[in-house]
């Protein structure tokens, strides 16, 4: 029987038993075709968790101040909310694809999107409580935990050799998703206006989208038996070194991009004074080119190795730091619009570049470690996929985390000195540290191993 009847015709509610990308003449005998079409409704239905998860950035500015009571403190922290529970979420949704199967959580977690869309749907309008926002963008961070379980769920679907392109398409996709909503936003500010009546258009697009995602998560994609049940997976991931250091550098990969994107609007209004219309004509152009390029950062990743582009891309995020702190003295809108798209633009190749550098790095461990352990082959290269994908959702968690930080540190930065300066010199020295780390840790005195498949030397400053 090939790999397209087992997989078509698959038992026990699209439960596929028997999964072995790694075989050449099983990938190619339809694991490739069942494989890329869980890949691309993963993608939709984490573009529309994205965009969910991102809400409150383009809700705020649908909230006039004098109409609803809002401060630029006030504001910060509304769209921090969703990224702070979105982070905390990424967690127990990376376990759950192991408890639920793939399919069956991406049903779960589409559906849960309408939660949040349709209470603010009702319930936002001037005169609520700030209390009650809070509470309502809190429940929008479903949105944010969307992210670890497609990856985590994707990253058992494909081959090591196509994991940087698979798993860049899959978040770049989605991420894709928080430069869609400010687009969208951006048009009912400019054609219905802001207010109750511009929020529930908004909120009226994505309603039927939800739905649609959860659907076709139902109708096209399918649980892998190997991933069920693996919760020990996790629990095994924390106790490796390179869990925490890999974790560290998506705070400043991922961190900053979902920062950023909660963040630039209300930076262009309170720094140089745009309107919120203005503003929007510009906020959707950095998150929509960090999306497009992530796919490019894991492509690279593939061909030249994680480890370098990594290196190198945090070095261009400091440069682009500086810009931004250049451009704010010299109060050039255009030249800080330029530096916090390449803000973006690097944060999304660096995305790109750390996720594919998680299953090359636990490859190369495996194989270094399989002699001592007496594994064969195989069995090294399935602890590589079991604690990857754990290793996924728990950076994913992580990396999410810092862009709390980011907003909370544009927070005290407008409040002490009215601009966005100090934070951004926080964020250079962070990018510093990060590029330091990288060289320490990945690219100086690595140990070698010989991968069997090819009889070549690897080592984590070749992933």
């Amino acid at each position: 029987m090939t790999v397209a009847a087992r997989s078509e015709g698959l038992i026990r509610g699209r439960w596929i038993d028997d999964w072995r990308p790694e075989d050449e003449s099983f990938w190619e005998g339809g694991g490739k075709r069942v494989a890329n079409r869980n890949l691309w409704f993963s993608v939709f239905s984490e573009h529309i968790g994205f965009s969910i998860w991102t809400l409150w950035s383009v809700l705020v500015l649908f909230m006039p101040n004098d109409v609803f009571g809002l401060d630029v403190a006030g504001k910060f922290f509304l769209v921090a909310m969703p990224t702070l529970i979105g982070s905390f979420l990424r967690l127990p949704y990376t376990m759950a694809v192991a408890v639920f199967g793939g399919r069956n959580w991406s049903i779960i977690a589409a559906a849960l999107l309408l939660i949040p869309t349709i209470l603010a749907a009702f319930i936002v309008q001037p005169g609520v409580s700030y209390t009650t926002l809070m509470v309502l963008a809190a429940i929008a961070g479903v949105g944010g935990g969307n992210f670890a379980s497609s990856m985590t769920n994707i990253n058992a679907f494909f081959p090591d050799r196509r994991k940087g392109y698979a798993l860049g398409l899959n978040a770049g996709g989605g991420n894709l998703g928080v430069a869609v909503i400010q687009l969208l936003g951006l048009l009912i500010l400019a054609t219905a206006g802001g207010g109750v009546g511009g929020i529930r258009i908004l909120l009226g697009i994505y309603i039927p989208l939800v739905v649609i995602a959860t659907l076709s998560c139902a109708l096209f994609m399918d649980n892998l038996s190997s991933v069920r049940n693996d919760t020990g997976a996790l629990k095994e991931a924390t106790s490796q070194a390179q869990t925490w250091v890999i974790s560290f550098l998506y705070i400043g990969t991922f961190g900053s991009f979902i920062g950023y994107s909660f963040a630039f609007g209300l930076v262009l209004q309170n720094q140089f004074g745009r309107t919120p219309l203005q503003a929007a004509t510009l906020t959707f152009i950095g998150p929509l080119l960090g999306s497009l390029i992530r796919p490019v950062g894991g492509w690279l990743s593939d061909r030249i190795g994680g480890v370098k582009v990594t290196f190198w891309n945090f070095v261009a995020m400091a440069v682009a730091s500086l810009l931004c702190i250049v451009a704010s003295g010299q109060k050039s809108l255009a030249l800080f619009v330029v530096g916090f798209t390449l803000l973006f633009i690097t944060s999304g190749i660096g995305n790109g570049s750390v996720y594919k550098m998680i299953p090359a790095i636990f490859r190369t461990k495996a194989l270094a470690s399989s002699e001592s352990k007496g594994w064969d082959q195989d069995a090294a290269l399935l602890w590589a996929r079991r604690i990857s994908g754990a290793v996924i959702g728990i950076a994913g968690a992580i990396g999410a985390f810092g862009g709390l930080l980011i907003n909370l540190a544009f927070r005290q930065s407008f409040l002490t000195v009215k601009s966005g300066v100090p934070a951004f010199w926080a964020f250079l020295a962070f990018y510093a540290v990060c590029f330091v780390v990288t060289y320490l840790v990945y690219m100086r005195n690595a140990k070698a191993a010989t991968d069997p498949t090819t009889g070549s030397k690897v080592s984590y400053a070749s992933v």
